[in-house]
């Protein structure tokens, strides 16, 4: 998951163009993301501009009643994306102005970077685009000698940077509570750089444009005021580049605070290496060894359908043989990051003039029983259509190959193929409806499941005692479409198997009954 903070204050007729331009970037360069913004006591209609982005967008808004400043919203952010994480390590933040200063388009590379290997990734501005006063040039060059972080960046007043969470976490774990900025305006900017650079095993920089003739307002950073601050708060840079805490001494004396921290370090760094007199512990003495490490909790599989279970139809129209049909759980693939399985659902068949031939393909969070990817393909009566989706749970959207556009989901979207495995894993009681707000396009929801009652059946060569339920999707189509009047006959038993389907088509009602079935045992 990668998140793009945006901290915001008065940028009405910028920041809807720079958050569709991050849509852009990620509708070419597939990944999973969140956009969250900080709306900073904003005055000028910026607020109802974002509430319109949220609606289409993976946008989610904070929203301050009073301006609190650059440093504080931009900590803000990132603290919130480390909230939303699970996966630290994996996921990653973005930094990005509003005010089209930084170009979205570099993103990507900076994504890039980071699948590489990189912790941390600066994008360093420069080339100026666009008409500056000389003053503003001479602080912008100067400013960034003062604060110097390392690590091979030449530019870090920049506030464009992507950063792997895992090492937010380890900027912060100390003193979770404490500020991690302590500074604001440009020093916040090379503050963070600073204090994140002091966990990251690897630092890259790549070069970009800074649109200064984008911007449709004047700039707000004062020159002479940023040399000063940046000039009181160089010590404090210096103090988190060695990760010493400067307990929050960022302020008009920053540089005393600075040269403070740097003397207590300096002083205490002899008595930290005689651990022995503080401790009590021997200077020879063999350390005890170390306590086993815990065991892992094993994570439990939502999809509980063992691969190479297969089922296979026969199917009638009447007394007639028309066709056949397959249900099988194809395999485990990776889908977007995640671990997914595949599952397939096929018809094919035909009579006289009529000829159809249907696959559903799904692939489903094994862990999360969500969809990430789904292909519908239908070849009926000399006709082809085809359709393929991407989907993305915890970005809250999915996109149709061949559209531009992305559309909004359902936290916890399922579709037709992963439709037909669900059911079979949630219980059922004769004689109730449910309801559920699940399916990924959320203009055809809900599904409604019915529980008709018991039938016993015989297929495959045997008696079943089955659970006869009718399930159907609003405005849906194929088997789940309202007007098909599908039942679905389920095995009672704890492996709830698909015994029968009977729907109807434009010719008239198929019944598909199990002719054959291989159920792997798990292991």
């Amino acid at each position: 998951m990668i998140y793009v903070c945006v901290p915001v204050h008065n940028e009405a007729s910028t920041v809807g163009l720079v958050l569709w331009k991050v849509r852009q970037v990620f509708t070419a360069f597939q990944r999973e993301y969140q956009i969250i913004a900080c709306d900073d006591g904003s005055t000028d209609g910026t607020r109802d501009v974002l509430a319109s982005y949220a609606r289409v967008l993976p946008l989610t808004v904070v929203a301050h009643r009073e301006r609190q400043g650059y440093a504080r919203s931009l900590e803000e952010l990132l603290r919130l994306a480390l909230q939303r994480t699970d996966r630290p390590k994996r996921d990653c933040a973005i930094t990005l102005h509003a005010d089209f200063t930084h170009a979205p388009e570099t993103m990507e590379e900076m994504v890039k970077r980071l699948e590489s290997g990189a912790d941390l990734v600066v994008a360093e501005l420069d080339r100026m685009l666009g008409a500056r006063s000389w003053p503003e040039r001479w602080a912008r060059r100067w400013a960034p000698l003062l604060l110097r972080v390392g690590g091979g960046v030449k530019d870090s007043i920049s506030g464009f940077t992507a950063l792997r969470l895992i090492v937010l976490r380890q900027a912060t774990r100390g003193a979770p509570a404490a500020p991690l900025l302590t500074t604001d305006g440009w020093c916040a900017n090379a503050e963070l750089l600073a204090r994140l650079a002091a966990h990251a095993r690897r630092v890259e920089v790549v070069p970009t444009a800074a649109r200064y003739d984008l911007k449709q307002r004047p700039s707000r950073a004062k020159p002479w005021h940023q040399l000063l601050a940046a000039w009181r708060a160089r010590g404090l840079i210096r103090a988190a580049r060695s990760g010493i805490d400067t307990g929050g001494g960022g302020g008009g004396n920053g540089g005393v605070a600075g040269a403070a921290a740097l003397a207590v370090a300096l002083f205490v760094s002899p008595l930290a290496s005689q651990d022995s007199v503080c401790t009590g512990v021997l200077v020879n003495a063999v350390p005890p060894p170390p306590p086993p490490p815990p065991l892992a909790t094993p994570r439990i599989p939502a999809v509980r359908f063992p691969v190479g279970e297969r089922l296979t139809y026969g199917a009638k129209y009447g007394l007639f043989n028309v066709g056949t049909a397959v249900m099988e759980v194809v395999g485990i693939d990776t889908v977007q990051q995640t671990e997914a399985v595949h599952i397939r659902f096929r018809i094919t068949g035909g009579a006289l003039w009529y000829h159809l031939d249907q696959t559903i393909e799904s692939w489903v969070g094994r862990y999360d029983f969500r969809s990430r990817r789904f292909y519908s393909i239908q070849d009926e009566r000399n006709r082809h259509r085809e359709r393929r989706y991407e989907i993305y749970p915890d970005s809250g959207i999915y996109r149709e190959e061949g559209r531009d556009t992305a559309f909004a989901t359902v936290p916890e979207p399922l579709d037709d193929a992963a439709f037909l495995y669900w059911i079979r894993s949630v219980p059922l009681e004769v004689g109730k409806r449910y309801e559920y707000a699940r399916y990924f396009r959320p203009d055809r929801n809900p599904v409604i499941i019915e529980v008709l009652g018991h039938e016993r059946v015989s297929v495959a060569g045997k008696k079943w005692r089955a659970l006869v339920v009718r399930p159907k999707i609003p405005q849906g189509r194929g088997i789940f479409a309202e007007k098909s009047e599908t039942r679905i006959w389920l095995s009672d038993d704890e492996r709830r198997l698909v015994l029968a389907i009977q729907s109807t088509f434009s010719f008239g009602q198929v019944t598909l009954k199990l002719k054959d079935f291989i159920v792997p045992e798990q292991p």
